[in-house]
């Protein structure tokens, strides 16, 4: 392994901790941190510093967008499951599995629609 490498996983990581500790001390602020795509400007980020392929980048990009969608549900439907009596693990594990569902509808859609992933 690199030391870039090291370097990359290391800021990415700090990133996370950074929303989650934010998140304990004032919610509001970290919900709209946490709403940006502060990982897919990242992995844009690393990939041009990698490749210099702007036309990678908008293809990357507009693939992201697509599969952004499916995962917009989860928002709505975990904090639902939780106050309606589910628990954490349950509700969590619920959203993944509908997510999941979506994206593989997702991804049948976008064939259907001779969409390039």
């Amino acid at each position: 392994m690199t030391a870039q490498l090291i370097l990359r996983a290391l800021l990415s990581g700090a990133l996370i901790v950074t929303v989650s500790e934010l998140a304990k001390r004032n919610h509001f602020t970290a919900a709209i941190v946490h709403s940006l795509p502060l990982i897919s400007l990242t992995a844009f980020v690393w990939l041009y510093a990698d490749t210099r392929d702007p036309a990678l980048i908008a293809r990357h990009s507009e693939s992201t967008f697509w599969f952004v969608l499916p995962t917009l549900p989860l928002f709505l439907l975990l904090p639902w499951l939780l106050r309606h009596g589910f628990g954490f693990w349950t509700a969590l594990g619920i959203g993944v599995a509908v997510t999941v569902a979506l994206y593989l509808l997702t991804i049948h859609l976008l064939a259907l629609a001779g969409g390039k992933i």
